[in-house]
């Protein structure tokens, strides 16, 4: 079977990407595949004896079969909780393509997919003259868009929806993600998005700050991955 990447986005920070991402990589493992996590890019790591460390990447390997190793899931991690292209200024490096590549051959390699959970929202810049989107197009990455479920969501998800086709990458699917529990009209809201997003709902997801990737995977309807 040829492993095939799947690269996750959001309408924002702080939407869910990692949890999506998470209940993800164990739907596909329960069909039976290798399903492995990779976060190019993160900041906002803690120092630790082993280096510098990404709460989200974590997350990622311990919901991975077969796990990566941390330098491939994460290969570029940055301590200041910023627009990562600053974080990297700060530390007088720049964030290349050439290491996340190779990371992510060596991830897929040992699996039958690699679910590549991005940085941010969708239109993040990575450095002056490379985007987030161009590591998606390099490395013909298929895109799933988690929505947050909020107020203003459908403004987010349309225009992200939007972006995705402008650059030229492909949109194969979107997890709605209730972020915010007490919010008004949620399912309302998700059959708009659904009508008007030219891309499968693969899920919606019940606020679960604490939640059980495993168990939450039934949710996801992973089949068409």
């Amino acid at each position: 079977m040829t492993t095939r990447g799947l690269f996750i986005t959001g309408t924002d920070t702080g939407i869910g990407k990692t949890w999506a991402s998470c209940v993800l990589l164990h739907a596909l493992r329960q069909r039976g595949l290798r399903a492995t996590g990779m976060k190019p890019v993160s900041s906002g790591c803690r120092d630790t004896l082993e280096g510098l460390r990404n709460a989200d990447a974590e997350a990622l390997i311990d919901a991975s079969e077969p796990p990566p190793a941390y330098a491939d899931c994460n290969p570029f991690a940055f301590a200041e909780p910023i627009a990562p292209h600053l974080a990297a200024a700060i530390r007088g490096t720049t964030i290349a393509p050439g290491p996340i590549h190779a990371a992510y051959a060596r991830l897929a390699a040992r699996a039958d997919r690699v679910v590549v959970e991005g940085v941010g929202g969708w239109a993040v810049p990575f450095s002056d003259d490379w985007m987030q989107a161009d590591l998606v197009d390099r490395l013909d990455l298929p895109v799933i868009l988690v929505v947050g479920l909020r107020l203003g969501c459908i403004n987010h998800a349309l225009l992200s929806a939007r972006a995705i086709a402008l650059d030229g990458c492909q949109l194969i699917g979107w997890i709605a993600n209730r972020i915010d529990p007490d919010m008004a009209f949620a399912a309302a809201n998700t059959e708009t998005l659904r009508q008007r997003i030219v891309a499968p709902l693969l899920g919606v997801l019940d606020h679960a700050p604490d939640g059980d990737a495993e168990r939450a995977s039934v949710s996801l309807d992973v089949r068409s991955l």
